[in-house]
């Protein structure tokens, strides 16, 4: 471990770490989440995080551009590129149904990481320093082959770029992401000049022209750490290096089979970083479908900005933060709006109007419209092929209601809909959602897509964003916090990061579940319990629908109770008959 602990100890005082980020890095991919467990917001979450720690300036973050195709060609054949602007093609590279998938922008955003790593190797070679890109690491795309998230491998496409541009020197490939770089052994092979060392949990083919290392399942830090260091000592001095510093090693990510813990992982870095030394590098993140795997990313930036030793505190959600500074900037006039409406003026004329002028009171549309721009919730919509928004308010049978529509395929749909209230709830005044739909209407439902309980269309992969959007007006208003009562595991699942339940034992059972069905997909697990087939202790589990809160008062949860549910229930799911 002497290896280790050296490199942890190498604090230097680093130069400023150019870094590589676009706020369209984020796939325009709504059930990739829920499907696959990829974290779409891996990149977001980083940058906000970098930034709001100061780990990073402004000056430090390069907004790249999209790569040509006339670089992208001197690494992939032609049949290759043009399967890329077929639906199919894409589909079946990132799991997701075809229908309605948005192939300008995913390939905006796959162009866009890959002219980002294109850059920042021109600069860690003029520079001869570490440079990080958020967003890269496509391992799987070979030269005539797209796959596994890969659509084409943006490692060889810079190679290929730089090698035009002059640059003939040795170049070293350490790809530490935990599945084997099958697509970048193609791309190279037979290239001396280009050296490929790996360490992953699976292979699946021998790969010519690899040093490649492959460990047992739910291999430790340490002995990860000691084939590390020998792979590192194999390596030969390269005159630029490539790093995939996968987020797939942690223990528990979906797909990964290694058993890392965070701190491995910084070490894991550190041990690089180390021993390239003086080397031009860039560093790209691979793949992550763990909860953890923005910390993985994050840690990489810290480790490169000499700060290797800092850690992430614990609970800390980078998209809170960021809405909630976000809140900040956002003046409760331009909220609520200056103008008198004409609801207003009715009312003084003693004419009953027709709904709410204000929802709740106090938010005008024009402001909800503002906001939702703000936040980047509009900017996705119009990804997904949405455009002209507008906004309705009026009453609804229980609360007031309000809708979010926009303009696709010739006609009005519906995004959003909510419907709100004051309540009380364990002695609080709270802001109480009777209802909440977030609806992607152009995408058709079918058998990889089935419809969830409650749902009359596929999502919007916006859940997270919407229980942050709630917690901000809760706060705006006054209130106490906001309650649910979700009537379908999948509903809680995704509220999650910042709810909790009310009653501490039917956390517990909450938690519980989450742990024990943490092996399948959210659509996996939420049919499970929709369908009856989850046990608790033996005995048939039926979902409970209670209240989840989200407190803003710093309400104290009796986390002992909870512990104590928590051990004392289990849960198994088995497959439907079908499989």
């Amino acid at each position: 471990m002497g290896l280790v602990q050296r490199a942890l100890s190498w604090l230097r005082a680093a130069p400023p770490l150019p870094l590589w980020y676009h706020r369209d890095y984020r796939l325009p991919l709504p059930e990739v989440e829920a499907r696959v467990g990829v974290e779409p917001r891996r990149a977001d979450l980083v940058a906000w995080y970098l930034l709001e720690k100061r780990i990073v300036t402004r000056q430090d973050v390069r907004e790249p551009a999209r790569i040509g195709y006339g670089e992208l060609a001197r690494a992939h054949s032609q049949e290759l590129l043009e399967s890329l602007t077929r639906p199919e093609t894409l589909a079946r590279v990132f799991a997701v149904e075809p229908a309605e998938l948005p192939v300008d922008e995913i390939l905006r955003t796959v162009r866009l990481a890959c002219g980002a790593t294109l850059e920042a190797a021109r600069k860690s070679l003029l520079g001869r320093c570490a440079t990080l890109n958020l967003l890269g690491g496509f391992h799987h795309a070979a030269r005539a082959r797209a796959s596994g998230f890969c659509p084409v491998n943006d490692i060889a496409v810079a190679v290929a770029a730089l090698r035009k541009e002059g640059f003939s020197g040795r170049v070293a490939v350490l790809d530490l992401d935990a599945h084997p770089p099958d697509g970048t052994a193609d791309c190279f092979h037979g290239d001396r000049s280009v050296w490929i060392g790996s360490i992953s949990g699976c292979t699946w083919e021998p790969l010519d022209g690899v040093d490649e290392n492959v460990l047992p399942v739910g291999c430790p830090d340490r002995e990860y750490l000691d084939v590390l260091g020998r792979l590192l000592g194999r390596m030969p001095r390269p005159d630029l290096a490539f790093v995939i510093a996968g987020g797939d090693v942690l223990a528990g990510d979906r797909f990964g089979k290694l058993g890392l813990t965070l701190g491995g992982a910084r070490r894991r870095d550190a041990c690089v970083a180390k021993a390239l030394t003086g080397t031009p590098s860039v560093w790209l993140p691979g793949g992550g479908y763990h909860a953890d795997a923005w910390k993985v990313l994050a840690g990489t930036a810290l480790v490169l900005a000499g700060r290797g030793a800092e850690p992430i505190p614990l609970g800390h959600d980078p998209l809170h933060s960021r809405f909630g500074w976000l809140a900040s900037t956002l003046s409760r006039e331009s909220l609520s709006g200056k103008d008198t409406t004409e609801s207003d003026i009715l009312e003084q004329l003693g004419v009953p109007s027709q709904g709410p002028a204000r929802l709740l009171g106090f938010y005008s549309a024009e402001g909800i419209e503002c906001a939702f721009f703000r936040y980047g919730i509009l900017d996705h919509l119009q990804r997904l092929g949405y455009a002209h928004f507008r906004f309705e308010m009026g009453p609804a049978s229980v609360g007031e209601r309000l809708r979010a529509l926009g303009s696709a395929d010739g006609r009005d749909h519906m995004l959003l809909e909510v419907v709100l209230e004051r309540a009380t709830v364990s002695e609080s005044t709270v802001l109480f959602v009777h209802w909440l739909a977030l609806r992607h209407p152009r995408v058709p439902f079918g058998p990889d897509r089935p419809k969830l309980p409650g749902q009359d269309a596929p999502g919007l992969g916006l859940a997270r964003e919407a229980m942050e959007l709630l917690g901000r007006m809760a706060d705006r208003l006054g209130l106490e916090g906001v309650v649910i009562r979700p009537a379908w595991y999948h509903v809680a699942f995704s509220a999650r990061h910042r709810l909790r339940f009310v009653d501490p034992a039917r956390q517990g059972r909450f938690e519980a579940l989450v742990r024990d069905l943490a092996h399948l997909t959210l659509l996996q697990a939420t049919l499970a319990v929709v369908e009856g087939r989850v046990v608790m202790n033996g005995s048939r589990y039926s979902w409970e629908a209670d209240d989840m809160a989200l407190w803003l008062n710093g309400r104290q949860e009796d986390r002992a109770s909870v512990e104590e549910e928590l051990s004392r229930v289990h849960f198994s799911a088995w497959a439907p008959p079908s499989q």
